[in-house]
């Protein structure tokens, strides 16, 4: 686990911290080009990896004097990030994806502090020590002891020029009670999270005065010429709106996930593709016109994408998912995905589905028997049942796995055991 904490540097640290950034970005990016050329030109005749690259590293040192002026242990930690990096992607290709080359625009602007070393100034403030720069302040918004716990730390720079140093520490064990609580949970546009309770909730964006000023600097930022630096102060101010955009939300899914599971023994949401579900709509050609396209509903699905990534879906499913794993086993909450198919378009009374049942966004009244109720709530209760009955129908297949005898457990559908 991480703790992100505000780094306040004075301004004789900053050449050396954007030198560090650099030289792990250098060796980043060299030590993937090396990886790349061998494997594609050599036909993996040489074994590179991240021994081989630590020695050649050493001698390179020797050559190069800026490389030298350096710090030896934020180069070797940026080649364990890309053997890490590569590591991932081959255990997990379909969640990982494959190192590409990092630049100045990447969002991965740091280095990483092996040897940690901290200090208390006072209570709201302390020190880090970071190699060849020595103590540098950080603003302490945690408990001392968990920052004490912690073992190493990564000095990071965000585009508006905020440093942020976060240390590495043992992630604890998530404290909650059994509450026999069950709650369905449906993720929509104009509602985030809509619960089986009748409950609902909003992710939190820009204020009527943040979105005034943000337009501004927008329009701003067209006007100005490129490179000069008034434009480089407007893309600063817009990098300060959309960071602070980005901690509120971040604020209100950890806040939100963590009162789910505590309050709930299981939560049941949809089993998204949020990928396949802000694909751009394909081009329609005019068969009659060559060279022309018929309207394919580009800008309104373009206007529909960027809800669906500013209300986080994702990012809320994998908070819970944390969460509940940091449960111990004997009080730990269940995720339960569930296929999505017509939800909002059945009936929780009757079960009849018809795209008639939903007459609009927030409206639910059933053709069949009549029943009314929020179209989002009525979703979400439908998420629960199907939710209960997965679970009922996978029950006797564990107990008949643990009943088995030794040496010769029964035989249990991985995919059926999956989000249970």
């Amino acid at each position: 686990m991480s703790i992100k904490q505000r780094l306040y540097p004075e301004p004789e640290h900053y050449e050396m911290l954007r030198t560090h950034c650099g030289h792990a970005r250098f060796m980043w990016n060299i030590g993937l080009e090396q990886r790349q050329h061998y494997r594609a030109d050599l036909k993996g005749k040489f074994n590179v990896n991240k021994a081989t690259q630590a020695k050649e590293l050493t001698s390179l040192r020797k050559e190069v004097e800026w490389l030298r002026n350096g710090s030896t242990i934020v180069q070797q930690a940026a080649l364990n990030d890309l053997q890490r990096a590569y590591q991932n992607f081959w255990d997990n290709p379909a969640h990982f994806s494959p190192p590409t080359p990092r630049t100045r625009k990447n969002k991965h602007q740091g280095f990483y502090v092996r040897d940690l070393t901290i200090r208390r100034v006072s209570k709201k403030w302390g020190t880090v020590s970071l190699p060849k720069i020595g103590p540098v302040k950080f603003r302490i918004t945690r408990s001392w002891i968990e920052l004490k716990a912690c073992t190493s730390a990564r000095v990071t720079v965000t585009k508006s020029g905020q440093w942020n140093v976060s240390f590495t520490c043992p992630a604890p064990f998530f404290e909650r009670k059994k509450t026999g609580a069950m709650l369905g949970i449906d993720r929509g546009v104009t509602q985030t999270i809509a619960t089986s309770e009748g409950g609902f909730d909003r992710i939190p964006s820009f204020t009527e005065g943040e979105t005034k000023r943000f337009l501004v600097l927008e329009q701003q930022l067209s006007r100005q010429k490129k490179g000069s630096k008034r434009r480089e102060r407007t893309r600063v101010k817009l990098a300060k709106l959309r960071e602070k955009l980005s901690r509120r939300k971040l604020d209100w899914v950890e806040k939100t996930s963590t009162r789910m599971v505590r309050e709930n023994d299981v939560l049941a949401l949809e089993k998204l593709i949020i990928a396949n579900m802000v694909k751009k709509p394909k081009a329609k050609p005019d068969s009659e016109n060559e060279g022309a396209y018929l309207p394919n509903g580009a800008r309104a699905k373009a206007g529909l994408n960027k809800v669906i990534h500013a209300s986080c879906w994702g990012l809320l499913l994998q908070r819970l998912k944390d969460k509940a794993s940091m449960t111990p086993e004997t009080d730990k909450t269940q995720i339960v995905l569930v296929n999505p198919r017509n939800t909002s378009r059945e009936c929780n009374s009757c079960h009849h589905i018809a795209k008639e049942n939903r007459e609009s966004q927030a409206v639910f009244k059933c053709v069949k028997c009549g029943h009314e109720a929020n179209a989002d709530t009525n979703a979400a209760q439908n998420i629960l049942d199907r939710a209960i009955t997965t679970i009922e129908s996978l029950l006797p297949l564990v107990e008949r796995s643990m009943d088995a005898p030794e040496g010769k457990p029964q035989r249990v559908k991985h995919q059926e055991l999956a989000n249970v």
